[in-house]
């Protein structure tokens, strides 16, 4: 945080796992770094994997054997442990993973934005081997209904 602002760099934050929370910390390092460093304030983005469907429930199912098979192969190389179905929804429903239906993705990133404070938030549009079908059908609810519900959302309750 400190030597991107140093060198006057805008920030972006990889939160691909836990509660995106938990980096507010981070964001609040970096404003203070810039400003005892006299820089000019500059944005903070957010980059998450998430998969979008038009159901939660159908979200959920096409994505969770792709994502355990991603998730184990990576985890196989830097020692974690196997993911389990339970880990994979509480991602979803607590963590950073951005699964679901447009609105309930729409949601968790305003919700992720606000909390945050950051300027702008970067979706992963899958994790894993999803088929092409199902990646198109993402992409096109993001650029369609996602990202004009998020900014929605943000203009009713803008970010502090």
């Amino acid at each position: 945080m400190v030597r991107a602002a140093r060198y006057g760099f805008p920030l972006v934050l990889a939160i691909i796992g836990g509660q995106p929370a938990r980096f507010a910390p981070y964001v609040d390092l970096y404003h203070r770094a810039l400003a005892q460093l006299e820089q000019p304030t500059l944005p903070v983005a957010v980059h998450s994997p998430g998969f979008i469907q038009e159901t939660d429930e159908l979200a959920r199912e096409i994505l969770w054997p792709h994502y355990k098979t991603m998730y184990d192969r990576i985890g196989r190389e830097r020692g974690w442990p196997e993911t389990t179905r339970d880990r994979f929804e509480s991602e979803i429903e607590e963590g950073s993973l951005y699964v679901g239906s447009p609105e309930t993705v729409a949601q968790k990133m305003a919700d992720t934005i606000r909390t945050l404070g950051v300027q702008r938030f970067d979706l992963k549009y899958t994790s894993g081997p999803v088929p092409h079908e199902h990646l198109m059908t993402a992409v096109e609810l993001y650029g369609t209904q996602v990202m004009p519900r998020v900014r929605e959302l943000l203009a009713a309750q803008p970010v502090p």
